[in-house]
């Protein structure tokens, strides 16, 4: 994995946040398509391009614990040992969710959150101050890609900036674990 991003790189996918518009970029996970996740627009437009039908919630990144309670409504004691704690990546959905864009929720008001560990990703949370819509970078329906060769044409051509970080890399990433957060301390394993 390459050690530190390109400033440029970096500056160019923070602009476009900025400007609502979508970036493809890689995270802890798989590479994903990239939005403010409180900017409906934004949303929309992610929506549109993956061909994704609205009322299915959309997993958004954070770069701190600390970050969760200001998007959801009650975060459950038992998601600070979680979240710190699991070794690998992992996305629970919590009950509430508030300060985001309409899309990003799901029917019920859930919000899937994940802590980002990974550098690009993590970094572009913390100077967009927002969080980042992270929809795996694949048309709804299609297989997700595990690598950057992998993305269709059409999601790389539909987005506003592609993060040239990480391109070349050949490992596989795979997607994070999900679980369902009850506000009373219920875990419900949604993918291992």
């Amino acid at each position: 994995m390459a050690e530190r991003y390109d400033r440029e790189d970096f500056q160019s996918a923070l602009e476009v946040l900025n400007e609502g518009g979508l970036i493809l970029y890689p995270t802890d996970t798989v590479w994903g398509i990239g939005c403010d996740a409180s900017n409906a627009e934004a949303v929309s437009k992610l929506l549109h391009l993956k061909g994704r039908a609205v009322g299915k919630p959309l997993i958004v990144l954070v770069d701190q614990v600390g970050k969760i309670p200001q998007y959801v409504g009650d975060m459950p004691a038992l998601a600070w040992d979680l979240t710190e704690l699991s070794e690998k990546p992992l996305t629970i959905v919590y009950d509430g969710a508030k300060n985001v864009a309409p899309g990003v929720a799901g029917p019920d008001g859930s919000v899937g959150i994940r802590v980002t560990r990974e550098l690009f990703s993590q970094t572009l949370c913390q100077r967009f101050r927002k969080p980042i819509v992270s929809s795996s970078a694949n048309i709804s329906g299609k297989p997700t890609p595990r690598s950057f060769y992998e993305i269709d044409a059409a999601i790389v051509n539909g987005v506003d900036y592609v993060v040239k970080y990480r391109q070349e890399e050949t490992s596989f990433y795979t997607a994070s674990g999900v679980m369902r957060l009850g506000q009373h301390g219920e875990i419900q394993i949604i993918r291992e």
